[in-house]
């Protein structure tokens, strides 16, 4: 099910200037939300996305991958910024093999690990290749993604200031 799917109240239907997709979109339409890699393989599904509540930006989308009809999945925090947004086939795209994803850190759905600690950090932005955005600081996407297609929306709004990726700031990077 795509996000156009769970927009109950139509708030997708306009698209903005300056990207292929909505400039904002709420969280609860992206759960669920599929992910596939770019040789068009089915990497599972977003089943939760977290917040950082210090800088207020989004940190992580979790993953489920693996698996039959929800039992034997891994979880998988996926730092935002590697993610894409696929319009064309309203889904996400995440620049990874099936057998390097099998080999990234991940976790059993009954236990979840300390996200907010400096070490799961480090260890998820390293694979990933990535940044952790810290308070009061600019971060580059780190996106491990290709630039320059028409139908992907990059994560770069990631960086702390950005209109889409702080949630407590203008884009001047103020804080209220």
């Amino acid at each position: 099910m795509s996000y156009l799917d769970r927009d109950p109240f139509g708030i997708y239907r306009d698209r903005d200037e300056q990207g292929p997709g909505p400039r904002l979109m709420g969280a609860d339409t992206l759960v669920g939300e599929d992910v596939y890699n770019r040789q068009e393989e089915d990497l599972g599904d977003i089943k939760e996305i977290m917040l950082d509540m210090q800088t207020g930006q989004i940190a992580y989308a979790v993953l489920s991958f693996g698996g039959w009809l929800g039992m034997g999945d891994k979880l998988f925090a996926v730092p935002w910024q590697s993610l894409q947004l696929d319009t064309v086939n309203k889904r996400f795209l995440l620049d990874i093999d099936k057998e390097s994803l099998r080999n990234a850190p991940g976790f059993d759905k009954d236990r979840w690990p300390d996200m907010a600690s400096a070490e799961f950090g480090t260890q998820v932005h390293d694979f990933y290749g990535t940044q952790e955005a810290l308070p009061g600081h600019r971060t580059t996407s780190g996106s491990v993604m290709g630039q320059g297609s028409s139908s992907l929306q990059s994560g770069s709004g990631y960086s702390q200031g950005s209109e889409s990726g702080n949630l407590s700031g203008d884009k001047t990077g103020r804080n209220y």
